[in-house]
Formats: structure tokens, sequence, C-alpha cells
């Protein structure tokens, strides 16, 4: 049976809560403990993102099918039985979570609850990045199952962390969330608006690759 509507929703929140928190907090502490390491602290910044990725789909995907993310919101949705207006339930979750995220992240190690970023990520090679990081993490989420999706996904984003040159950020509730992190994983706001741009791009690159490689239907196969 699909869960009530409100645990749903209350899944998408506390999945999008934890994931900017696990990714924001493990950009302080790469900050705290690397010495400037550049290299090391996206090393600790993909291990976090990449363990926590695969608990919380492990854990939250059979009740919200584990979204936390409005780029997969609006492709999967259908799928998972969501009009459009309970995908823009969903996206709400999703930036209240993202928000409350960077919040507690920001608590726990002592910076101002709120505080703008001054990490530009800008240019045509970083929306390349969103546009590619996002295309691909769409198509597989597309071409996995409720057993497979937690560690491909997880697997998809530590590798695409290291060769995308944004970092993969590829969801724009997280984005909107690192936007109130001044750290290693924070996003400035000016960069905001392109990235979500490239972000809803990729997107729709994304399915329609997966809608290109579709097996097809025993009817739609040759006849011998």
């Amino acid at each position: 049976m699909t869960p009530p509507l409100p645990q749903r929703l209350l899944a998408e929140f506390v999945g999008t809560l934890l994931l900017v928190c696990a990714v924001v907090g493990s950009g302080i502490m790469a900050q705290h403990l690397a010495a400037g390491n550049v290299a090391l602290m996206l090393l600790a910044n993909t291990v976090a993102t990449v363990c926590i990725l695969y608990v919380l789909i492990q854990t939250l995907g059979p009740i919200s099918g584990a979204h936390f993310n409005p780029v997969v919101t609006a492709v999967f949705g259908a799928a998972n039985g969501l009009s459009w207006g309970l995908r823009l339930a969903y996206v709400g979750a999703q930036l209240s979570g993202a928000l409350a995220g960077v919040v507690l992240a920001n608590l726990m190690f002592g910076h101002a609850p709120l505080e703008l970023a001054q990490q530009v990520r800008g240019g045509p090679p970083m929306w390349l990045a969103e546009l590619l990081a996002t295309a691909g993490l769409v198509f597989v989420i597309g071409r996995s199952c409720a057993r497979t999706a937690p560690a491909l996904v997880a697997a998809y984003i530590g590798a695409a962390m290291w060769f995308t040159a944004s970092t993969s950020l590829a969801n724009p509730a997280a984005t909107f969330g690192r936007m109130f992190s001044d750290s290693f994983a924070g996003v400035a706001p000016a960069s905001f608006p392109a990235l979500v741009l490239a972000q809803v791009a990729g997107g729709l690159l994304g399915a329609l690759l997966l809608r290109a490689l579709r097996a097809p239907t025993l009817s739609s196969q040759p006849m011998p």
C-alpha cells in the first residue's frame, strides 16, 4: 500500500535535510581538518555524500521514493503516481528540508544559522558539468530498480563529484540550501539561477536518453 501523503512528505523533508546536512557538514569538517588541501577536502565530502545517499535511499525509498531532488520528482513523478500538485508538494518538502539541513550543519560547527556562500560556481564549463551530472543521475535512476538504486545512485554521484567541474550538485534543492553556507560546499547566490537551469536541462536530456534506450515491447519487436 502507498504510504499516506503526510508520511511521504515527511520522508522527503527528512531525507533532503540529512542529505544537505551531510554535504555541508562534511565540507565544513574537511575545511577544519584538511589544512587547505582541496583534493583531501573533496575526498572527505565525497565519502560522506556517497554514504548518506546509500543510507537514505535504502531507508526512505520504500516510503516516498527517495527523490530528495526536484528534478527527480519532475521526471519520475508520474511513474510514482504523483499529480503535478503532489509533485509541487514534494518540491516544497525538499526545499524546506534543504534549508533546515544547512541550518543544522552551520549550527553544529558554530557558524551563523544562515550565511551567504562566497563559492562562485559559474560559467559555461560549470553549466555543462551540471547538465551532464543531472542527465547522468536521471539516467542511472531510470535504469535501476528498488534493489539496485541505493548503490547505483550513490556510486554515480561519488564518481561525478570527481569527473565534473562542478563537483556534481545535480539537485536544485541541495543547490538552494548550499547558498546559505559559506564553506567548501557553498554555492554563491549569483551562481544559483544558471546552475538550476542547467540542472533542469540535464533532467530533460536524461529523460530523453531513457526514452531512446527503452526496451521495445513485445508487440513492437520485428517478426521472424
